[in-house]
């Protein structure tokens, strides 16, 4: 398991197989996934920081599933998900998959401009095979697990003995498995996997959340046995280079000899 520790941050091309490239059209790309639009940016830096401290939780440096969820929807859970599964991607030899378990309003694929093929649920109900349903996310070492078909009852579908199968299996090919849940409290599905998972981010978005929403769903994870490393906080007014130039740090141009 992780160690548990307080975390708060702020809110390309493929390479190997060339049998295993996406071509992804940039302006098509949720414009917030800063690790994609702009590798250098700050927020970029912010997400490879609570990267960092996530990676400090694991000594060990054994395989991990990471559970992303929030209290409530409209949060950012999905593009903090993926922000950071592209962060883990980027650490030399870590083999990364982000896994879209939302089953009720899927969007990891229409964040990535990709479209729907079989997922987890074709996974879960033995329609597909995993190594089928696994595919390039668009980005170096990542790979995608969308949310595959529409099922009518996602709970029954995410039952614990389906999913601890599955995340021992993708526990074996890859060093960090991220997965975008449903919020925790408008369904039961966020709890269930966030027991079941190594470890939970919960993300909550200044002045959007109410504390006691949030306090909710941390209260619910706990109860269900999941183990919450922290909290992921979005729009913290002011912390950007755009209203305080001392957090700039551009690269000096070369000087005239």
């Amino acid at each position: 398991m992780f160690r548990r520790k307080k975390l708060s941050a702020e809110d390309p091309a493929t390479e190997g197989d060339p049998e295993e490239m996406v071509v992804i059209v940039d302006q098509a790309v949720n414009p917030y996934l800063a690790l994609f639009h702009e590798p250098a940016g700050y927020r970029a830096e912010q997400i490879r920081a609570l990267r960092n401290r996530l990676v400090a939780l694991n000594p060990d440096g054994e395989p991990k599933t990471l559970v992303v969820t929030s209290a409530v929807r409209a949060e950012g859970k999905t593009v903090a998900a993926l922000n950071l599964a592209m962060a883990f991607a980027e650490l030399e030899r870590q083999q990364v998959v982000i896994v879209d378990a939302d089953l009720r309003r899927p969007s990891c694929e229409r964040y990535l401009n990709l479209n729907p093929e079989p997922g987890l649920a074709d996974v879960l109900l033995g329609r597909v095979p995993l190594e089928r349903a696994l595919r390039p996310a668009g980005f170096r070492r990542l790979m995608m697990l969308g949310a595959g078909s529409r099922v009518t009852n996602p709970a029954e579908v995410l039952g614990a003995s389906r999913i601890d199968e599955l995340f021992q299996r993708l526990k074996e090919r890859f060093q960090y498995v991220v997965i975008d849940t449903p919020p925790v409290l408008p369904s039961t599905d966020a709890g269930v996997l966030s027991a079941r998972a190594d470890g939970t981010l919960l993300v909550v978005r200044l002045e959007h959340s109410l504390k006691k929403q949030s306090r909710e769903a941390l209260r619910v994870i706990q109860d269900m046995g999941g183990n919450v490393l922290g909290s992921f906080v979005n729009e913290l007014r002011g912390q950007d280079p755009e209203s305080d130039q001392r957090l700039a740090y551009e690269p000096r141009e070369a000087e005239e000899d």
